[in-house]
């Protein structure tokens, strides 16, 4: 048995930074493109892009600079900003999740579970 937890951000009622979301900001960072992490995580382009801007105006911060490359090929990768969010939101859920699993611990010790 595992115990989950799931945590987010909020601002004004409205969900900020998320797992989810903090997955996908780096999903555009390691393929590249908002369309490249949208198929790598098998969701429409037009979600991806909905959530990224989400984001983007709870946070008041762009956390993807999509003017990458001069061609017009598109492109996008975390700005400095966007960078600092996922990684504070890793360092924090990270410790979060440890405590819920100690927690857990504590509080089913010894229960046995068909």
């Amino acid at each position: 048995m595992q115990i989950k937890a799931n945590f987010w951000v909020e601002k004004d009622g409205r969900v900020a930074l998320s797992r989810w979301r903090v997955a996908l900001l780096q999903a555009v960072e390691e393929t590249g493109s908002i369309s490249a992490a949208a198929k790598h995580m098998d969701i429409p382009y037009r979600r991806a892009w909905d959530k990224i801007h989400e984001c983007e105006k709870r946070l008041g911060l762009s956390p993807l600079d999509t003017q990458t490359g001069g061609s017009g090929g598109g492109g996008a990768r975390l700005t400095p900003a966007g960078a600092e969010y996922v990684r504070r939101f890793q360092e924090f859920s990270q410790g979060l999740d440890d405590l819920v699993k100690e927690r857990f611990a504590e509080a089913f010790q010894g229960v046995m579970w068909d």
